[in-house]
């Protein structure tokens, strides 16, 4: 289960996250989306608190950075821990624990890579479970 902190300061918002971002974090992370002020123009989400993810989390995650910029919002995520990297790297196929995946996010095109694949895992693994929102 993910928790959400929303912190405002000027014209920049701070989502914190805690637990574990998994199937059930699309609302979650809906709802602090919600939470983001009209005048806001940064976003930055905080992962330190993200211990673990699955293919459904990392879904969410890209959907929630898609919809920020959408509402006109620069996003940086930062405070990527071991296992979410692990997960972009295996999605990626980017071999070795030193992939630097967290840095690579900010890339649009490693994003849209990451998407692609992540989806089509989740295909693969859970045809009679999906992502819920």
């Amino acid at each position: 289960m993910i928790i959400t902190d929303v912190r405002h300061g000027g014209s920049s918002v701070l989502i914190g996250a805690e637990g574990k971002l998994d199937e059930n974090a699309g609302a979650v992370l809906q709802k602090a989306l919600d939470d983001v002020s009209a005048d806001a123009r940064d976003l930055v989400l905080d992962l330190h608190g993200v211990v673990a993810m699955d293919a459904c989390g990392l879904l969410h995650l890209l959907d929630l950075h898609r919809r920020a910029e959408c509402l006109g919002l620069r996003v940086l995520a930062i405070g990527w821990q071991a296992q979410p990297q692990q997960l972009m790297a295996q999605v990626a196929g980017i071999p070795g624990p030193g992939s630097s995946t967290g840095e690579r996010y900010g890339v649009a095109g490693f994003r849209r890579l990451i998407e692609q694949r992540a989806q089509r895992a989740q295909d693969a693994n859970c045809v009679a479970r999906p992502c819920s929102t």
